[in-house]
């Protein structure tokens, strides 16, 4: 299998979408990348994946190619990072998403193991199916090994505008390490809302988990508010006491600024309390 181990089994099966729950339209599906697109018959997306990687090729039950074209890093320059010299492309999560009232299709693949860092390297791709398709942007959402979309992988900011989350992890035998890229699309590009991190921990006593969950809140702004909610659990008795908290941040749309704004800095406080755990 390699890649790998076909990038951890596809980063195994998504963590079955985020442990629990069927998939719904908010979803992200998997194509057969050698299939033509709905409405393009003469277009796959493995050929969508050319306009990133323009020479790309079929090789067995993957492709393969060089260096894809430039891009930046979602998180901005600081998170940097070179491409595979030989990135590989198993699969591909694709999303047909709305931005500022256009339909568009979003298509996360993940090329491999970055030469100079110990994330991944995974492409967030936006592409115009209305006319010939088009490439409108392209950037690089890996922020840990393995990065696929979440469950759901999208969520409506009103008539107009969804926003993206993505997932990035890697975990041991005890603990597990998530990063969040919320993601909104202003003028055909990918802008970053907040990078969110939840750490879960396993051992033999107890059980610490963190669970993220979005919800949309409509506040009169031309993009609704986000309120992310991190459920932080432990259970099982003896060490510690089973607790469960709720950890909430909401984002608003500010005009001033054109960008959404948290309302507190509760994550960053549990980051860096999560640290201290690692």
């Amino acid at each position: 299998m390699s890649g790998f181990l076909h990038r951890l089994v596809f980063a195994c099966l998504l963590l079955l979408p985020l442990l629990g729950g069927a998939a719904g339209a908010q979803d992200a599906a998997s194509p057969d990348l050698g299939k033509p697109i709905d409405g393009h018959a003469g277009t796959t997306y493995a050929d969508l994946i050319r306009m990133v990687i323009p020479d790309l090729t079929a090789k067995g039950d993957y492709y393969v190619g060089s260096s894809p074209i430039e891009m930046r890093h979602i998180a901005g320059p600081d998170n940097d990072s070179s491409p595979p010299e030989a990135p590989s492309v198993f699969s591909a999560g694709v999303l047909g998403i709305k931005a500022g009232g256009k339909e568009r299709l979003a298509m996360l693949f993940d090329l491999g193991e970055s030469p100079d860092s110990a994330e991944g390297y995974a492409v967030l791709a936006l592409y115009d199916l209305t006319g010939k398709p088009r490439l409108l942007d392209a950037v690089n959402v890996a922020t840990d090994r393995f990065t696929f979309f979440r469950h759901p992988g999208k969520l409506s900011l009103g008539a107009s505008d969804d926003a993206l989350m993505i997932s990035s992890t890697h975990f041991n035998s005890n603990q597990g390490y998530m990063s969040t890229p919320l993601i909104l699309v202003r003028d055909d590009r990918f802008e970053l809302i907040d990078l969110i991190n939840t750490f879960d921990e396993n051992v033999c006593s107890y059980r610490r988990s963190q669970d993220l969950t979005f919800q949309a809140v409509s506040d009169g702004q031309p993009y609704a508010a986000i309120k992310a909610t991190i459920t932080d659990k432990t259970c099982d008795e003896p060490a510690p006491k089973a607790v469960s908290n709720d950890i909430s941040v909401t984002y608003r749309w500010d005009k001033k600024t054109a960008g959404y704004v948290a309302d507190s800095d509760a994550f960053e406080k549990l980051a860096a309390d999560n640290e201290k755990r690692f």
